[in-house]
Protein backbone atom coordinates (compact mmCIF):
# COMPACT_ATOMS: atom_id res chain seq x y z
CA UNK A 1 0.00 0.00 0.00
CA UNK A 2 1.52 3.49 -0.97
CA UNK A 3 2.17 5.98 1.31
CA UNK A 4 0.38 9.24 2.08
CA UNK A 5 0.74 12.20 -0.08
CA UNK A 6 1.90 14.80 2.25
CA UNK A 7 1.28 18.70 1.73
CA UNK A 8 3.92 21.18 1.25
CA UNK A 9 2.50 23.57 3.79
CA UNK A 10 2.67 20.76 6.43
CA UNK A 11 6.57 20.15 5.95
CA UNK A 12 8.75 20.74 8.93
CA UNK A 13 12.11 19.23 10.24
CA UNK A 14 10.61 16.55 12.17
CA UNK A 15 11.19 13.66 9.39
CA UNK A 16 12.56 13.25 6.18
CA UNK A 17 10.26 10.43 5.13
CA UNK A 18 7.89 13.09 3.19
CA UNK A 19 5.75 12.00 0.34
CA UNK A 20 4.85 15.12 -2.40
CA UNK A 21 2.85 14.79 -5.16
CA UNK A 22 4.06 18.25 -6.74
CA UNK A 23 4.58 20.27 -10.18
CA UNK A 24 7.96 21.54 -10.41
CA UNK A 25 7.51 25.09 -11.29
CA UNK A 26 10.68 26.78 -12.14
CA UNK A 27 14.39 24.85 -12.00
CA UNK A 28 17.52 26.26 -12.33
CA UNK A 29 21.07 25.69 -12.06
CA UNK A 30 23.17 28.19 -10.00
CA UNK A 31 27.06 28.54 -9.62
CA UNK A 32 29.68 29.60 -7.03
CA UNK A 33 32.56 31.73 -7.46
CA UNK A 34 34.46 28.11 -6.83
CA UNK A 35 32.78 26.97 -10.50
CA UNK A 36 30.79 24.46 -8.42
CA UNK A 37 27.32 24.02 -9.75
CA UNK A 38 24.14 23.11 -7.84
CA UNK A 39 20.13 22.73 -9.51
CA UNK A 40 17.32 24.68 -7.14
CA UNK A 41 13.56 24.51 -8.09
CA UNK A 42 10.33 25.73 -6.93
CA UNK A 43 7.55 23.46 -6.59
CA UNK A 44 3.55 23.20 -5.62
CA UNK A 45 0.67 21.36 -4.47
CA UNK A 46 -3.03 20.53 -5.55
CA UNK A 47 -3.11 23.17 -2.84
CA UNK A 48 -1.41 25.54 -3.88
CA UNK A 49 1.83 25.78 -1.77
CA UNK A 50 5.20 26.24 -2.69
CA UNK A 51 8.31 25.35 -1.11
CA UNK A 52 11.52 25.54 -2.76
CA UNK A 53 14.06 22.60 -3.89
CA UNK A 54 17.70 22.30 -3.63
CA UNK A 55 19.91 19.66 -5.35
CA UNK A 56 23.31 19.52 -4.23
CA UNK A 57 26.37 19.27 -6.49
CA UNK A 58 26.86 15.23 -5.56
CA UNK A 59 23.67 14.80 -6.31
CA UNK A 60 23.60 17.13 -9.28
CA UNK A 61 24.48 14.22 -12.37
CA UNK A 62 21.62 11.98 -11.24
CA UNK A 63 18.64 15.00 -11.41
CA UNK A 64 19.91 17.29 -13.75
CA UNK A 65 18.64 15.90 -17.11
CA UNK A 66 15.45 14.18 -15.46
CA UNK A 67 14.03 17.15 -13.84
CA UNK A 68 12.15 18.94 -16.21
CA UNK A 69 10.06 22.64 -15.72
CA UNK A 70 6.28 21.94 -15.55
CA UNK A 71 6.37 18.40 -14.64
CA UNK A 72 4.53 16.62 -12.39
CA UNK A 73 5.51 13.85 -9.96
CA UNK A 74 6.00 11.93 -6.79
CA UNK A 75 8.91 12.44 -4.66
CA UNK A 76 9.90 10.90 -1.71
CA UNK A 77 11.96 11.69 0.89
CA UNK A 78 14.22 14.57 1.47
CA UNK A 79 16.37 16.38 4.64
CA UNK A 80 14.40 19.36 5.84
CA UNK A 81 16.28 22.77 6.60
CA UNK A 82 15.30 26.17 7.41
CA UNK A 83 14.58 28.19 4.42
CA UNK A 84 18.36 30.38 4.72
CA UNK A 85 18.79 30.97 1.18
CA UNK A 86 19.58 34.48 0.47
CA UNK A 87 17.02 34.86 -2.35
CA UNK A 88 13.92 33.50 -1.63
CA UNK A 89 11.32 32.43 -4.20
CA UNK A 90 8.16 31.61 -1.46
CA UNK A 91 6.87 32.07 1.93
CA UNK A 92 7.59 28.80 2.80
CA UNK A 93 9.77 28.82 6.16
CA UNK A 94 11.50 25.51 5.46
CA UNK A 95 13.08 24.11 2.17
CA UNK A 96 13.92 20.30 0.92
CA UNK A 97 17.44 19.12 0.17
CA UNK A 98 17.50 16.07 -1.84
CA UNK A 99 19.44 12.71 -0.37
CA UNK A 100 21.13 9.73 -1.74
CA UNK A 101 17.75 8.12 -0.74
CA UNK A 102 15.21 10.48 -2.56
CA UNK A 103 12.92 9.14 -5.21
CA UNK A 104 11.27 11.15 -8.06
CA UNK A 105 8.81 9.64 -10.32
CA UNK A 106 7.87 11.55 -12.88
CA UNK A 107 3.60 10.73 -13.24
CA UNK A 108 0.33 12.81 -14.87
CA UNK A 109 -1.50 14.63 -11.71
CA UNK A 110 -4.43 16.21 -13.05
CA UNK A 111 -5.39 17.83 -9.70
CA UNK A 112 -2.55 20.14 -9.30
CA UNK A 113 -2.90 23.49 -10.87
CA UNK A 114 -1.06 24.38 -14.36
CA UNK A 115 2.32 26.71 -13.75
CA UNK A 116 1.48 29.97 -13.26
CA UNK A 117 2.45 33.26 -12.24
CA UNK A 118 2.11 35.55 -9.09
CA UNK A 119 2.64 38.60 -10.12
CA UNK A 120 3.96 41.63 -7.73
CA UNK A 121 1.43 44.79 -7.51
CA UNK A 122 3.39 48.18 -8.45
CA UNK A 123 1.70 49.86 -6.46
CA UNK A 124 3.29 48.12 -3.40
CA UNK A 125 6.57 48.09 -4.87
CA UNK A 126 6.21 52.12 -5.11
CA UNK A 127 5.02 51.90 -1.16
CA UNK A 128 7.94 49.80 -0.21
CA UNK A 129 5.77 47.16 0.55
CA UNK A 130 8.21 44.06 -0.43
CA UNK A 131 10.61 42.09 1.64
CA UNK A 132 14.10 42.86 0.71
CA UNK A 133 15.37 39.15 0.39
CA UNK A 134 11.92 38.06 -1.47
CA UNK A 135 12.13 36.88 -6.11
CA UNK A 136 9.01 38.62 -7.38
CA UNK A 137 7.20 37.77 -10.50
CA UNK A 138 6.50 41.69 -12.85
CA UNK A 139 4.45 41.99 -15.99
CA UNK A 140 3.92 45.66 -17.12
CA UNK A 141 4.54 47.44 -20.35
CA UNK A 142 7.74 49.47 -21.20
CA UNK A 143 6.92 52.82 -21.66
CA UNK A 144 10.77 54.16 -22.43
CA UNK A 145 14.01 52.98 -22.50
CA UNK A 146 15.65 55.34 -20.25
CA UNK A 147 19.31 54.46 -20.26
CA UNK A 148 21.48 52.03 -21.87
CA UNK A 149 25.18 51.29 -20.72
CA UNK A 150 27.40 50.02 -23.40
CA UNK A 151 29.51 46.94 -23.10
CA UNK A 152 32.58 48.31 -22.76
CA UNK A 153 35.95 47.52 -20.87
CA UNK A 154 35.44 47.37 -17.00
CA UNK A 155 31.46 47.70 -17.30
CA UNK A 156 28.45 45.50 -18.30
CA UNK A 157 25.58 46.05 -20.19
CA UNK A 158 22.48 47.11 -18.31
CA UNK A 159 19.37 48.95 -19.82
CA UNK A 160 16.91 50.51 -17.45
CA UNK A 161 13.01 51.00 -19.14
CA UNK A 162 9.73 52.55 -17.33
CA UNK A 163 7.53 49.97 -16.73
CA UNK A 164 3.62 50.68 -16.70
CA UNK A 165 1.11 48.50 -14.93
CA UNK A 166 -2.24 48.95 -16.03
CA UNK A 167 -3.21 51.17 -13.44
CA UNK A 168 -1.31 53.44 -14.71
CA UNK A 169 1.89 52.89 -12.00
CA UNK A 170 5.33 53.64 -13.22
CA UNK A 171 8.50 51.59 -12.02
CA UNK A 172 12.28 51.52 -13.08
CA UNK A 173 13.58 48.17 -14.29
CA UNK A 174 17.49 47.63 -14.95
CA UNK A 175 18.01 45.01 -17.32
CA UNK A 176 21.25 43.50 -17.00
CA UNK A 177 23.74 41.70 -19.54
CA UNK A 178 22.27 39.13 -21.88
CA UNK A 179 18.83 40.45 -20.41
CA UNK A 180 19.48 43.98 -21.45
CA UNK A 181 21.05 42.77 -24.99
CA UNK A 182 18.01 40.66 -25.30
CA UNK A 183 15.83 43.69 -24.41
CA UNK A 184 17.39 45.73 -26.91
CA UNK A 185 17.79 43.32 -30.08
CA UNK A 186 13.85 43.37 -29.81
CA UNK A 187 13.52 46.98 -29.55
CA UNK A 188 16.08 47.93 -32.87
CA UNK A 189 14.27 45.21 -34.57
CA UNK A 190 11.95 47.01 -37.54
CA UNK A 191 9.65 44.24 -37.67
CA UNK A 192 8.85 45.36 -33.78
CA UNK A 193 6.26 48.48 -34.00
CA UNK A 194 3.79 47.50 -31.48
CA UNK A 195 3.89 47.98 -27.81
CA UNK A 196 6.09 45.76 -25.37
CA UNK A 197 4.93 43.70 -22.61
CA UNK A 198 7.86 41.92 -20.85
CA UNK A 199 7.73 39.69 -17.80
CA UNK A 200 9.99 39.03 -15.62
CA UNK A 201 10.36 35.66 -12.88
CA UNK A 202 12.42 36.02 -9.97
CA UNK A 203 13.33 39.72 -10.14
CA UNK A 204 15.10 41.21 -7.39
CA UNK A 205 12.82 44.68 -5.66
CA UNK A 206 14.28 47.34 -3.54
CA UNK A 207 13.91 50.79 -3.15
CA UNK A 208 11.22 51.18 -5.70
CA UNK A 209 12.50 49.45 -8.58
CA UNK A 210 13.28 46.05 -9.77
CA UNK A 211 15.94 44.22 -11.48
CA UNK A 212 17.42 40.84 -12.92
CA UNK A 213 18.55 38.41 -10.52
CA UNK A 214 20.66 35.28 -11.98
CA UNK A 215 17.57 33.04 -12.46
CA UNK A 216 15.17 34.49 -13.91
CA UNK A 217 13.67 34.43 -16.94
CA UNK A 218 12.44 37.59 -19.43
CA UNK A 219 9.69 36.99 -21.77
CA UNK A 220 9.17 39.65 -24.15
CA UNK A 221 5.96 39.92 -25.92
CA UNK A 222 5.84 35.90 -26.15
CA UNK A 223 2.26 34.00 -26.93
CA UNK A 224 1.52 32.95 -23.28
CA UNK A 225 -2.23 34.00 -21.63
CA UNK A 226 -0.31 36.46 -18.90
CA UNK A 227 1.34 38.66 -21.99
CA UNK A 228 -1.51 38.34 -24.45
CA UNK A 229 -4.65 39.52 -21.86
CA UNK A 230 -2.20 42.57 -20.46
CA UNK A 231 -1.48 43.21 -23.96
CA UNK A 232 -5.30 42.95 -24.74
CA UNK A 233 -6.48 45.46 -21.41
CA UNK A 234 -3.97 48.37 -23.00
CA UNK A 235 -5.92 51.34 -24.64
CA UNK A 236 -6.37 50.36 -28.11
CA UNK A 237 -3.95 53.34 -29.07
CA UNK A 238 -1.28 52.30 -26.63
CA UNK A 239 -1.32 49.09 -28.40
CA UNK A 240 0.33 49.66 -31.58
CA UNK A 241 2.43 52.10 -30.12
CA UNK A 242 6.23 51.36 -29.46
CA UNK A 243 7.85 52.51 -26.47
CA UNK A 244 10.20 55.73 -26.66
CA UNK A 245 13.50 56.44 -26.27
CA UNK A 246 15.07 58.97 -24.18
CA UNK A 247 16.99 61.58 -25.57
CA UNK A 248 19.95 60.42 -22.59
CA UNK A 249 19.67 56.57 -23.46
CA UNK A 250 20.75 57.55 -27.58
CA UNK A 251 23.81 59.42 -26.19
CA UNK A 252 24.80 56.30 -24.65
CA UNK A 253 23.66 54.01 -27.44
CA UNK A 254 26.76 52.00 -27.98
CA UNK A 255 25.46 51.41 -32.21
CA UNK A 256 25.33 54.94 -32.93
CA UNK A 257 28.57 56.16 -34.05
CA UNK A 258 28.06 53.95 -37.13
CA UNK A 259 25.29 56.13 -38.46
CA UNK A 260 25.19 60.12 -39.41
CA UNK A 261 23.82 62.47 -36.93
CA UNK A 262 20.47 62.68 -38.60
CA UNK A 263 19.95 58.72 -38.86
CA UNK A 264 20.81 58.77 -35.08
CA UNK A 265 18.16 61.39 -34.12
CA UNK A 266 15.88 59.36 -36.12
CA UNK A 267 16.63 55.90 -35.13
CA UNK A 268 13.72 54.29 -33.51
CA UNK A 269 11.82 57.50 -32.87
CA UNK A 270 8.23 57.52 -32.42
CA UNK A 271 6.16 59.19 -35.41
CA UNK A 272 3.72 61.26 -33.77
CA UNK A 273 1.04 63.71 -35.57
CA UNK A 274 1.06 67.39 -34.49
CA UNK A 275 -1.91 66.91 -32.25
CA UNK A 276 0.13 64.08 -30.12
CA UNK A 277 3.67 66.62 -30.14
CA UNK A 278 2.39 69.35 -28.76
CA UNK A 279 0.93 67.43 -25.71
CA UNK A 280 4.30 65.84 -24.83
CA UNK A 281 4.74 66.54 -21.18
CA UNK A 282 8.56 65.34 -20.48
CA UNK A 283 11.52 64.62 -22.43
CA UNK A 284 11.30 62.22 -25.06
CA UNK A 285 12.95 61.67 -28.43
CA UNK A 286 10.24 62.01 -31.34
CA UNK A 287 10.05 62.86 -34.97
CA UNK A 288 6.68 64.46 -36.90
CA UNK A 289 6.65 65.35 -40.68
CA UNK A 290 4.81 68.37 -41.30
CA UNK A 291 4.25 71.00 -44.38
CA UNK A 292 5.71 74.79 -43.43
CA UNK A 293 2.95 76.92 -44.20
CA UNK A 294 4.33 79.89 -43.75
CA UNK A 295 7.43 82.15 -41.28
CA UNK A 296 5.76 84.17 -39.23
CA UNK A 297 9.55 86.44 -38.76
CA UNK A 298 9.21 89.66 -36.61
CA UNK A 299 11.91 91.83 -35.88
CA UNK A 300 13.09 89.60 -33.72
CA UNK A 301 13.58 86.79 -36.14
CA UNK A 302 11.52 83.67 -36.50
CA UNK A 303 11.61 82.18 -32.70
CA UNK A 304 11.39 83.75 -29.42
CA UNK A 305 12.10 83.45 -25.69
CA UNK A 306 9.63 81.95 -23.78
CA UNK A 307 8.11 79.98 -20.37
CA UNK A 308 9.13 76.63 -20.01
CA UNK A 309 5.16 75.67 -19.33
CA UNK A 310 3.18 77.62 -21.09
CA UNK A 311 3.93 79.88 -24.70
CA UNK A 312 4.19 83.27 -23.30
CA UNK A 313 6.73 85.37 -24.65
CA UNK A 314 9.51 85.91 -21.64
CA UNK A 315 9.76 90.01 -21.05
CA UNK A 316 13.59 89.68 -21.05
CA UNK A 317 15.36 86.46 -22.69
CA UNK A 318 18.26 86.68 -20.15
CA UNK A 319 16.18 87.27 -17.10
CA UNK A 320 14.38 85.02 -14.75
CA UNK A 321 10.54 86.12 -14.11
CA UNK A 322 7.44 84.29 -13.27
CA UNK A 323 4.97 84.05 -16.06
CA UNK A 324 1.31 84.75 -15.75
CA UNK A 325 0.74 81.09 -15.72
CA UNK A 326 2.43 81.03 -12.41
CA UNK A 327 5.48 79.23 -13.51
CA UNK A 328 9.04 80.74 -11.88
CA UNK A 329 11.05 80.64 -15.11
CA UNK A 330 14.52 80.98 -14.10
CA UNK A 331 15.90 80.70 -17.76
CA UNK A 332 14.01 81.52 -21.09
CA UNK A 333 13.91 78.92 -23.57
CA UNK A 334 13.61 79.58 -27.30
CA UNK A 335 10.23 78.59 -28.68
Amino acid sequence: MSRKVDSVKDINDSKETWRLAVRIMDVWSVVNNKGIEHLEMIVMDSLGDWIQVLIRHDHLLKWKEVIKENMTCIINNGSVYNNDFQWKVCDHSKKIVFLGGTTMKAIKLQNIPPKGYFFKDFGEILQGKCKTDRLEDIIGAVSEINHIQSNTPGKKVVVSVVLKDLKGNCINCNLWEIYGSKILAYYNDPKNNEAIVILLTHAMVKDGQVSNAWNYKLLINEDIPEIQDFMSKLPTNEQKEKPTQSAKSLSNWSGGSQYSPVERFVHNAKCMSLSQFCKIKHETLCVTVATTLKFAVSKYGWFYYGCTRCSSKAPNPEKAYECSCGQKVEQPIPR
